[in-house]
């Protein structure tokens, strides 16, 4: 008897856990929809490349430089998944041109 009363007292949430945990529910949709945006960027990037238009190839690489540099800044990346990715996609730039 005594056991399951102690379960049932462990199931309460303090308040500041409660708050814990919806800041992280807030953060992670709003990292998830951050890195849709980048997804996108890298897939449209992917396309333009396809294409091969020198000047089109410059502005959608800089618009994903961009956005990862903000990702790294806001904490949705680290510093070195954001440098593998922009190394990796100048490396196709480059590769086209």
């Amino acid at each position: 008897m005594a056991d399951k009363k102690d379960k049932e007292q462990k199931k309460v949430r303090r308040p500041s856990a409660a708050k814990r945990d919806l800041q992280h529910e807030k953060r992670r949709l709003r990292n998830r929809a951050f890195t849709g945006k980048v997804r996108a960027a890298i897939r449209s990037f992917d396309e333009v490349v396809k294409k091969g238009d020198a000047k089109e190839i410059e502005t959608s690489l800089n618009s994903v430089y961009s956005l990862m540099d903000k990702g790294v800044k806001h904490g949705v990346y680290k510093a070195n998944k954001a440098g593998r990715t922009k190394s990796r996609i100048a490396a196709r730039a480059h590769a086209k041109k």
